[in-house]
């Protein structure tokens, strides 16, 4: 039984990992698929045809320049994504909670969706994730920071990404530090205000985040 009191207007760090820690995004297309979930089921709209979406995404790194579907999801949103950050074996959200049950909503879809996909595609049954998802309460601006902090450099566990988190594709951490991919479906805002006197936020943030050392201090308590 969830024991997290999800308060209406609030933020969260969520995670979870894969059952028995085995790889579930596993390539281009897996991560590629759970991004677009994480996008789009902010909202219930219903999109048709995932697929699609996601080959677009392989071959032009976006998924559809049809804004007419943003504006929709971002018009009813349950919540809003803030950060994100996906593993093989795990992922971390920051999520601020628009409706009541609206954490509980999202997750449920994401997980729920993402597993069938799985299953699916690689003829396997069962659960993927470790049980319910996780969440700690935000509970500060100088928290937000280091929660997307420690988000933001996980990509640091895999070798081939150490000292370039800030290009990892499955993370939005390149969109703090350069091009946000997103618009309006990442809200950045709640962040990055907090260095509006810096010369430049970009680089203000990115230096925080090498900075910060979450990873081995303020976030270890997470066991990720």
């Amino acid at each position: 039984m969830r024991k997290e009191k999800f308060e209406l207007g609030n933020y969260y760090h969520i995670y979870n990992r894969s059952s028995g820690k085995r790889p579930v995004f596993i390539n281009l297309q897996d991560n590629a698929r759970a991004l677009f979930l994480i996008a789009y089921l902010q909202s219930p709209v219903r999109v048709y045809n995932i697929g699609s979406y996601v080959r677009r995404f392989t071959k032009y790194s976006v998924f559809s320049k049809n804004e007419k579907l943003n504006q929709e999801v971002m018009a009813s949103r349950t919540v809003r994504l803030v950060a994100f950050c996906l593993m093989p074996t795990h992922f971390h959200l920051i999520v601020h909670m628009l409706i009541e049950g609206g954490i509980s909503k999202y997750l449920q879809r994401v997980q729920e969706g993402y597993t069938k996909y799985f299953n699916t595609k690689y003829k396997t049954s069962g659960h993927l994730f470790q049980g319910p998802f996780r969440a700690v309460h935000i509970e500060s601006n100088e928290h937000m920071l280091y929660a997307s902090a420690y988000a933001h450099r996980n990509p640091r566990e895999l070798p081939e990404w150490k000292d370039k988190e800030h290009l990892y594709p499955w993370s939005s951490y390149q969109d703090y530090v350069g091009t946000n991919r997103w618009g309006g479906l990442l809200e950045q805002e709640v962040i990055m205000s907090q260095f509006q006197n810096a010369p430049s936020l970009p680089a203000s943030y990115k230096s925080f985040v090498e900075s910060s050392g979450v990873k081995m201090e303020n976030y270890q308590i997470l066991g990720i």
